[in-house]
C-alpha cells in the first residue's frame, strides 16, 4: 500500500501491530519466568509476583529502547506533518517585561 503524496498518513499493518508485539514479548518472558518459578517453589503467590514483575520490567525496557531509536524518513515526515497541522503556540512571555498596551 503506497502513500499518496498529499494525502493523510495511513500506518501500515506492521506499525499498527508493533505495540502488540511488545506486549506479547513481555508476556512470553513473564510466562517463562512463571513456569520456572512455579516448578522451583510450588508457590502460586511467588509465581504471580515474579511473573508480574518480569512482565512490567520487560515492557518498560522495550518501551525505553524503542524511544532510543531514531525515526526513519516516513516517521519524520509524519511528525513534520502533525506539527504543521497543529495551531501555533504562543511564545512564553517573560513575567518581568511590562505588559503591552
Amino acid at each position: 500500500m503506497t502513500q499518496q503524496p498529499g494525502g493523510p498518513y495511513q500506518p501500515s499493518r506492521r506499525e499498527v501491530l508493533r505495540p502488540a508485539e511488545y506486549v506479547g514479548g513481555a508476556a512470553i518472558a513473564a510466562i517463562f519466568v512463571g513456569v520456572i518459578t512455579l516448578a522451583g517453589t510450588r508457590d502460586w503467590t511467588i509465581t504471580l509476583i515474579g511473573a508480574g514483575a518480569v512482565f512490567i520490567v520487560v515492557l518498560v525496557v522495550l518501551a525505553l529502547l524503542q524511544m532510543a531509536v531514531k525515526p526513519d524518513a516516513s516517521e519524520r515526515a509524519e511528525l513534520d506533518q502533525a506539527e504543521a497541522e497543529r495551531p501555533e503556540r504562543l511564545e512564553p512571555r517573560d513575567p518581568d517585561t511590562p505588559p503591552v498596551e
